[in-house]
């Protein structure tokens, strides 16, 4: 019996490890650092992306550290019909910031638009659970 639980012991610790993989903890989150909800901004304007307790890294990255990090979607006036288990479109709607960005320039047309950060990992799919700003509203003039 001994040695059946010193055989298991380390495929234990594997399986733990990867129930924890794509797994932001409990206090890591994502945030607009220069946006906050109902502010007006006059176009093309900055978007900077924040995240605390999880990392960056670019999509594709497949070493270790994709366990740890991710990459940012900007959801831009998104219907918000997500499937959490499949990969993110690519659309007008969901913006793709593959190289790691943290932040971005847009040129949204004039009138009032909904934000929102999603985090996900190398292959585009959110992660579990998934990371996500509070979504805002802009105004572009």
């Amino acid at each position: 019996m001994k040695k059946l639980k010193l055989l298991l012991a380390p495929a234990l610790l594997l399986a733990g490890n990867i129930a924890q993989a794509h797994s932001p903890g409990e206090h890591a989150k994502v945030y607009f650092k220069n946006l906050q909800d109902r502010q007006t901004v006059t176009a093309p304007y900055k978007v900077q992306f924040g995240i605390e307790g999880y990392g960056i890294v670019p999509a594709g990255t497949r070493d270790k550290r994709r366990h740890t990090a991710g990459h940012h979607h900007l959801l831009v006036d998104h219907p918000g019909n997500l499937d959490m288990e499949e990969p993110l479109d690519h659309s007008k709607n969901c913006m793709h910031f593959d190289q790691g960005e943290t932040e971005a320039v847009l040129d949204l047309p004039p009138g009032k638009h909904t934000l929102q950060l999603l985090l996900g990992d190398e292959d585009h799919e959110p992660t579990d659970p998934p990371l996500m700003s509070k979504k805002i509203t802009i105004t572009v003039q």
